[in-house]
């Protein structure tokens, strides 16, 4: 059966070849990745429902101070199960994982990325996990990208183009958004605008939209009315707003940084599960808004429902204050955070943007509130709600055309279009002060291995540091004499003599330069050592370090050679010329159309 599929896909490869050219073939997998996409979208959101409404409709969460507390534990359960015992191997976060894909592994995607996160994420969420679905659905729909370009034998530059094309699919069908999904490939996934690019995401993404349309509807995400125009007078608002929403992005990005360090030190599986279950059950207990996807307390804050999120809770009694109002949404605000990061910590799959727009929402009634309390009123009350999430997909994904073009979509709220650039700028502005990654590239940036449109950083990104290694140099021991060392010089075409003991310990170099005026003396050779030769040179590369710390050690240094060595023990040297013409070639292949 394989023997017979390669068959048929090789002859397909020829006739494609003969029949169509590059630019049109992708064009054509651009518009199967958009429908595949959008498929993905369709599964998850319908899985979802499926397990959440099964869950909601049983006798087990009759009582939801039981249910609703058991039933995140019960899914975060199953989900580390899957993983560790069906899957076997990890599931790592969609969109990040999307950027590693593109800058360090030649956009390769493992297969299993192209069911696991439907299965992992429909749980988490179905069962109540504090997320969205938006990371698992791009990484699945750029699971298929990347697989099917290497099925059809795509070099990186087209990988990386199908990459966009799902990822700017799967936020169209999602989200039903299909200008914002183009600008959220564009500005997140890092993807480059050509001429060449710009017709496969158009088509990706219109594919898609219609996909989710025929399955899910024609309805927007978010139903909103704008009832008014834009105010000029209600500038300073939309301002402050912004650097509102940017100040509390910083918090979401700190502490969803600080979540994910912590859980990082337990490396117990179960221990993992244990702390966040029991903690995310606390915060659902008191807070029960907190239990899902938050998309119908998002709704409630763009209907100026917010006071109807705490009934029957144990808060119920006392929305009728306003003070006490602020309060609470402002708690709900800072937990919400909380409660996304101690998902994926426990082990949960899923995405930030449903968190986000969730505290973007709240933001936009608390500003409200607080504005109204003080005896300024607001003309649009439930408009700031509109610009509170604006403002912090700006800040949190660093991205405020997505933001701006996002909620634009999803709201069919361009008539705020203006105000939405105007919050959303500022919140970028303000965050950008205190934060230079998102949570998507933090862990990328820190291992210095994150692409971006910087063309000198995106190319050394996109090096190693290992494969620039060379190792024809005829190595020598310290204890060895000039003879011994003449005799290495005569088998070898280079200048440079690595020194290195029986454990393979980096000591240092001898230059040919340093010893030509001995080595043509024999009544030397027995007497003098190699280690009167050594020179340990300035600096020395670790064999981990990213690549664009070796470059600069390149910059600062005179020397066309540099030793690589790993926990101390000699690996080869890297050459400025290997360097340079890697760096030219990577360059000339990440410019092409």
């Amino acid at each position: 059966m394989q023997a017979h599929f390669k068959k048929i896909l090789k002859q397909f490869l020829i006739w494609r070849v003969r029949h169509m050219n590059d630019r049109t073939f992708m064009i054509f997998l651009s518009i199967i990745i958009g429908f595949t996409a959008g498929i993905a979208a369709v599964v998850i959101k319908r899985s979802v429902h499926f397990i959440a409404h099964t869950l909601r409709n049983s006798a087990f969460v009759e009582d939801y101070h039981v249910g609703y507390v058991i039933l995140p534990a019960l899914g975060l359960l199953l989900v580390v199960l899957f993983i560790k015992y069906v899957l076997r191997q990890p599931v790592r976060h969609g969109i990040p994982n999307v950027l590693y894909g593109i800058s360090k592994n030649n956009g390769h995607i493992r297969p299993h990325n192209m069911f696991s996160s439907i299965i992992a994420s429909a749980i988490t969420v179905g069962f109540g996990g504090s997320v969205g679905l938006e990371g698992p659905t791009v990484a699945t729909g750029a699971a298929y990208g990347s697989n099917i370009g290497r099925l059809m034998h795509l070099n990186y530059k087209q990988i990386t183009l199908l990459l966009g094309c799902a990822s700017a699919g799967a936020m169209a069908a999602i989200f039903k958004a299909p200008i914002a999904a183009i600008v959220f490939a564009l500005e997140v996934i890092m993807l480059d605008l050509t001429m060449a690019a710009l017709i496969p995401l158009l088509l990706a993404s219109s594919t898609a939209v219609l996909t989710s349309y025929l399955f899910l509807g024609q309805d927007v995400l978010y139903p909103f009315e704008v009832t008014t125009s834009f105010d000029f007078s209600q500038v300073h608002y939309y301002i402050l707003l912004g650097i509102v929403a940017g100040l509390f992005s910083v918090y979401f990005t700190k502490i969803y940084i600080w979540i994910h360090k912590i859980f990082n030190k337990f490396k117990n599986d179960y221990t993992k599960w244990i702390i966040g279950a029991f903690s995310l059950g606390v915060l659902i207990l008191v807070f029960p808004a907190l239990y899902g996807e938050g998309y119908e307390v998002t709704n409630a804050c763009l209907k100026g429902e917010a006071a109807g999120l705490f009934d029957e809770t144990i808060f119920s009694g006392i929305t009728s204050d306003p003070g006490l109002l602020i309060i609470l949404i402002l708690g709900l605000i800072l937990l919400k955070v909380i409660a996304a990061s101690i998902t994926f910590g426990a082990g949960g799959v899923g995405g930030i943007f449903a968190p986000t727009l969730f505290m973007g929402a709240n933001i936009g009634v608390l500003f409200t509130l607080v504005v109204n309390l003080l005896g300024n009123s607001v003309f649009f009350p439930e408009n700031m709600s509109l610009l509170g999430m604006a403002g912090m997909i700006a800040g949190v994904l660093h991205a405020p055309l997505t933001g701006i073009f996002l909620i634009g979509d999803i709201t069919g709220g361009y008539q705020m279009f203006l105000p939405l650039m105007i919050t959303a700028t500022f919140s970028y502005a303000t965050v950008r002060i205190f934060v230079s990654n998102s949570v998507y590239t933090f862990q990328l940036a820190e291992r210095k291995e994150l692409m971006t449109h910087h063309k000198d950083k995106a190319v050394l990104s996109m090096m190693e540091t290992c494969k620039l290694v060379e190792k024809n140099f005829v190595a020598v021991h310290p204890d060895d004499t000039l003879g011994q060392l003449c005799d290495a010089i005569s088998k070898s075409t280079r200048n440079i003599y690595p020194v290195i003991d029986d454990d393979d310990k980096f000591h240092g170099i001898v230059f040919l330069d340093d010893v030509r005026k001995v080595m043509f003396k024999p009544d030397l050779y027995d007497t003098h050592k190699v280690k009167e030769y050594t020179f340990m040179p300035e600096p020395v590369i670790d064999i981990e370090e990213p690549m664009e710390d070796v470059a600069n050690k390149f910059r600062l240094s005179d020397n066309f050679n540099l030793p690589v060595v790993k926990d101390g023990k000699y690996v080869g040297f890297i050459s400025r010329a290997k360097l340079f013409s890697t760096y030219r070639r990577m360059m000339r292949l990440h410019s092409e159309d």
